[in-house]
Order: C-alpha cells, then sequence, then structure tokens
C-alpha cells in the first residue's frame, strides 16, 4: 500500500504538473472506483479547472474552481499517471518537475512527459489506458491524468470542498507527523489512549499520528532501538523523543527519494523511486544490521511482517509485551 511519503511524492508531482489546466472529459469503467452522480459530473466537474492539489494523511485531494474536490484515495493498489505530449511547448510554473528527454533511460516515447506513482507495476510506465485505469481524466489541452487500480478498492470521490473536513476519516485521523508545528511533546501525548498497545500497532493506527505504514514503521523503531512488541507504556519520554526524531528524518528522506516504489515508480524527471536503497532494515532480514552487524529477523507484529535487529532492539520482558 502507498505510504505518506509515496502519496506526498504523487501530490509535489501532480502540484506541479496540473494547477490551471481545464477538464474536458472523464470517463470510468465502474462505479465502485468512481461513486458520483452524473449530475454533479457534468455540472462541478467538467470544464473546471485544477486550483490546488493537497494531502491528509495517505489520501489526495484535487481542489476545483467550481469549489468541489475530487478526493482520491489510492488503498493497496491505486496509483495515478499524467501524461502530455506537449509540456515542452507550454508556459507552465512547474514547482518540483521538469520535461523528460530523448536522453532518460525510461521507456516511454522521447516527446512524451509522464509522471507516476504509487503502487509499482508497468502500468506507471506502459501503455495506458490498459486494464488496470479505472478512470480517465482528458483535460482540454489534450493531456490525462489516469487513476489505475488493480484490485479496485480505491477510489475518487467528487464532493464539496466544504464538506471534504466532515467526512468520516478525515475527523478521526491524527496529525501530520511532518507538520513544523507537531511537536515531541504533542507526538508522546497522542500515545496514551494506546497505553497497553505494541508500540508499532499504536505507531500504524491512523487515529494516533497519520500516514504511517509498515516500513516507516519498521525503520524509525530500529532507528531508535525500540522492539516493536513492547508496549506503548514501557516507551520511556527520551525514546518517543529519539522515535519522533527518527520518524520524521526516514519519512523525510523517502519523499527526498520519491518514496520507497522500487520497480517502475517514474518522476518527471525521469527518476524512479529509491528510498529502499537507503532502508535499514526493511527487507533486510538475513542481511547484517548496519549498526551492530547482527543478523537482521523478519517475524510477525501488528498483523504485519516486521523487521528488527535482535541486540539493537532488545526484546521486551514478558511485563513490557503484549500479544502480537
Amino acid at each position: 500500500m502507498p505510504e505518506l511519503p509515496e502519496v506526498e511524492t504523487v501530490r509535489r508531482g501532480l502540484h506541479g504538473l496540473i494547477i490551471g489546466r481545464a477538464i474536458k472529459k472523464v470517463v470510468h469503467d465502474t462505479p465502485k472506483s468512481f461513486p458520483n452522480a452524473a449530475a454533479d459530473v457534468e455540472r462541478f466537474l467538467i470544464g473546471a479547472k485544477i486550483t490546488d492539489v493537497r494531502r491528509r494523511a495517505k489520501v489526495l485531494m484535487i481542489d476545483l474552481s467550481t469549489g468541489y474536490t475530487l478526493v482520491i484515495h489510492l488503498k493497496m493498489t491505486g496509483q495515478l499517471v499524467f501524461v502530455d505530449k506537449n509540456l515542452e511547448d507550454r508556459s507552465l510554473n512547474v514547482e518540483y518537475s521538469q520535461p523528460l528527454n530523448s536522453t532518460s533511460t525510461i521507456p516511454i516515447a522521447a516527446d512524451e512527459v509522464r509522471f507516476g506513482a504509487g503502487h509499482p507495476n508497468d502500468s506507471l510506465i506502459g501503455e495506458l489506458p490498459d486494464r488496470s485505469t479505472r478512470v480517465t481524466f482528458t483535460f482540454e489541452d489534450g493531456s490525462h491524468l489516469f487513476f489505475n487500480d488493480q484490485r479496485k478498492f480505491g477510489w475518487v470521490k467528487l464532493m464539496p470542498t466544504l464538506e471534504v473536513p466532515n467526512i468520516d476519516f478525515m475527523r478521526k485521523v491524527g496529525p501530520e507527523p511532518l507538520e513544523h508545528d507537531f511537536t515531541q511533546a504533542q507526538f508522546r501525548e497522542r500515545f496514551a489512549r494506546r497505553a497497553k498497545s505494541p508500540i508499532k500497532a499504536a505507531l500504524l493506527d491512523q487515529t494516533v499520528v497519520a500516514g504511517v505504514g509498515n516500513i516507516y514503521a519498521d525503520e524509525s523503531l530500529w532507528g531508535a532501538k525500540i522492539h516493536p512488541l513492547r508496549k506503548v507504556a514501557s516507551v520511556t519520554d527520551a525514546e518517543y523523543d529519539l522515535l519522533y526524531g527518527e520518524l520524521r528524518d526516514v519519512m523525510n528522506l523517502a519523499i527526498e527519494k520519491g518514496g520507497s516504489t522500487d520497480k517502475n515508480y517514474v518522476n518527471a524527471e525521469g527518476k524512479r523511486g529509491s528510498y529502499m536503497d537507503f532502508a535499514r532494515v526493511f527487507r533486510r532480514e538475513g542481511q547484517e544490521c548496519s549498526r551492530c552487524g547482527t543478523i537482521i529477523v523478519k517475524f510477525k507484529a501488528a498483523g504485519r511482517g516486521t523487521h528488527i535487529c535482535p541486540k539493537c532492539q532488545t526484546a521486551p520482558t514478558p511485563s513490557d509485551t503484549i500479544g502480537t
């Protein structure tokens, strides 16, 4: 599942590419992926211009000039791919992206600019639409935005912008871990409600902190030398401060490196997601810990595959653990 850094990568890329574009047409293959009334689409979507691209936790929001917003959840296998064969002829303020050129190693047409991120598969770089394409937005200048989703769990909902904060998820989700005003003290306080839970389970709880998934939970716990099965109540203030810093560091690095999509992620500079090249524990089972040389092991915690260094992350005593 795409995690916060992957969704932020999508947001940044699209923000630099689709602001100001007007939607000419939209087609979809199933109401499950695009659960919107035809009358609302015709009135509030067709002809609307993109005014902003925002993110809350793992949810994307594309604001429209009509006062409506496209709320997009990628779920497990969702991805967004923007394709434009004429970007070099346009005068756009591209904040995060530059056109591809014929020297790119990405196997796409030399005159085509493509940005794609999300679940890693060949739809990010193949011909579109394809079998996984659920929604296709065509802009008035001929460019396209494709929402692909192999398993059909994701969705694109059109709704009034003012109603977005009232979505059940938005009301329950915790604070953003990368916000400048989210302090160490606030981070510690968020875990108080889960005092008897394993720390990894609490870290994955979106009502505690927004957007933390399995990869970054493992990476930050390793960095802070905290075993994932320790009870929340057993973690000291000093350890929480370490975890706070590690979580922010690994997420910021992942955003810088284009997320953890290590197969076919393509950004608008022709680069692929590379955070997994820098991962210190996730998917490193059987390899030596870069800190102490102990072999990294994998087991199940909080219902997820979990990676630790048995020496750096000392196994808790029975009184400091709870069932996996």
